[in-house]
């Protein structure tokens, strides 16, 4: 492992962006799927609770149970080469989405696209946490974040026109593979170049670990899964609420990304090239905004001395996504439809890379990778799994018209949004406590 006894802020910045066009390149493979709902439901014979599974839980069962060990691996391992593997994997496996014959195969192809997926987080978290002081990392956390938006934003409008360019041309002819079609190709023009980033991981360098538990003597601790159990029970409100606080921001984050082009298309009567440009556009625009400010505004106040910096942004977060989610949703009308949508994306996105930082700053550095899984663990079972299931069940087994879209969409987010709320509020105190208490033991 190439190591360095610290970062020029230069070089941490870099790191920054390799790691976020990473995320991005994750959730572009991710998300492509939203806007080839019609032909992948026609071809295969699906319904929407099918393809909500398909978006959320097939790829949350192993992007959730694989990112423990990988957590653990990112402890004690070079975070590079782990990240590196991941992307090589997803990228593959998004490809092999393009060779699939039925519902069953698509479903497996997209679980191993969570098993590569899960690779890098954890360790970019961990990798990200030993470049930045505490002081930064809000914002640091935040624009690798924004490749949560910037992926999605850039998979609905390439995929939007991608979708569009190929909707007249039912097949393709490719060399060694014969006729496919158009939306089978979508998966192979997305996954492939994930490899070329892949090599561009390597250039990264490993930072020197911060912030390690030590013993009696001053000798770092190499400790083993009692002492990360004994390190969870203490801190455990802190990582219960700002974890399950966070599945239902992901629950509103993903139910929209994952309908929100099918919401345009049934209410408005878009072509999916039109419904994916344009919410691409107000995605990447107002996601990477929300994200930038959400980080700058955690590092402000922590600057100021307020230790659950991270969970006010958060309320906050949330008493705008409730707000504005449900006028977007219902106006009827579709310039003010996108007013609206781009103050709802700008909310929802603030608190994403701040709710990173927060277990970060609470933690001796053996544990980070871990418990950035165990937080990934959670946020997927619940947010990744339901948020793009809840509006299809809604819609299939509640009011039994996809018109409804709008309505299923908008009780999905409202009550999210609220839950989200609360648990953040009754999570100040163990936090501030928590925080305290880490900046008192963990030697630097």
């Amino acid at each position: 492992m190439t190591s360095s006894p610290s970062f020029s802020a230069r070089y941490a910045w870099y790191v920054v962006l390799v790691l976020t066009l990473c995320y991005a390149l994750s959730l572009i493979d991710r998300q492509i799927l939203s806007l080839l709902v019609a032909p992948i439901k026609h071809d295969l014979h699906v319904n929407d609770t099918q393809i909500g599974l398909l978006q959320g839980f097939s790829f949350a069962v192993f992007y959730t149970f694989a990112g423990l060990p990988l957590g653990k691996l990112a402890d004690s391992y070079p975070r590079r080469r782990i990240i590196t593997a991941g992307i090589i994997a997803w990228s593959l496996m998004t490809a092999a989405c393009s060779m699939a014959k039925s519902y069953g195969s698509l479903f497996l192809a997209r679980m191993g696209v969570g098993i590569g997926e899960a690779a890098l987080s954890p360790s970019a978290f961990s990798l990200i946490t030993d470049a930045f002081p505490p002081g930064k990392l809000g914002l640091a956390m935040s624009v690798y974040s924004m490749g949560i938006y910037f992926g999605s934003g850039l998979a609905m409008i390439v995929g939007g026109t991608l979708v569009q360019r190929l909707s007249h041309t039912p097949e393709l002819i490719l060399p060694f593979l014969g006729a496919i079609a158009s939306w089978r190709a979508t998966f192979l023009i997305v996954g492939l170049p994930g490899l070329l980033l892949a090599v561009i991981t390597l250039t990264i360098r490993e930072p020197q670990r911060r912030s390690l538990l030590v013993t009696l003597e001053g000798q770092t601790k190499n400790p083993g899964s009692r002492e990360l159990l004994k390190q969870l029970r203490t801190r455990i409100w802190s990582v219960a609420g700002v974890s399950i606080g966070m599945v239902f921001q992901a629950i509103c984050g993903y139910a929209f990304l994952a309908w929100g082009p099918a919401f345009l298309q049934r209410t408005y009567g878009w072509s999916p090239g039109h419904a994916g440009q344009t919410l691409g556009i107000l995605t990447l625009v107002f996601g990477c905004s929300g994200m930038y400010a959400g980080g700058s505004l955690c590092d402000r106040w922590q600057r100021r001395g307020i230790p659950e910096a991270p969970l006010r942004v958060a309320v906050f977060s949330a008493a705008g996504t409730v707000l504005f989610f449900p006028l977007a949703l219902s106006v009827g009308n579709a310039i003010w439809t996108n007013v609206l949508l781009s103050g709802a994306i700008l909310f929802l996105a603030m608190p994403i890379g701040c709710s990173y930082a927060a277990l970060q700053l609470i933690f001796p550095n053996q544990f980070r990778g871990q418990v950035s899984a165990l937080f990934l663990f959670i946020l997927s079972l619940g947010g990744l799994s339901l948020g793009p299931l809840l509006p299809g069940l809604l819609n299939d087994y509640v009011f039994g018209n996809e018109q409804m879209l709008g309505v299923s969409l908008s009780l999905t987010l409202v009550l999210a949004g609220l839950l989200m709320w609360a648990i953040f509020l009754l999570t100040y105190r163990p936090y501030r406590e928590d925080y305290r208490a880490a900046r008192e033991n963990i030697s630097r």
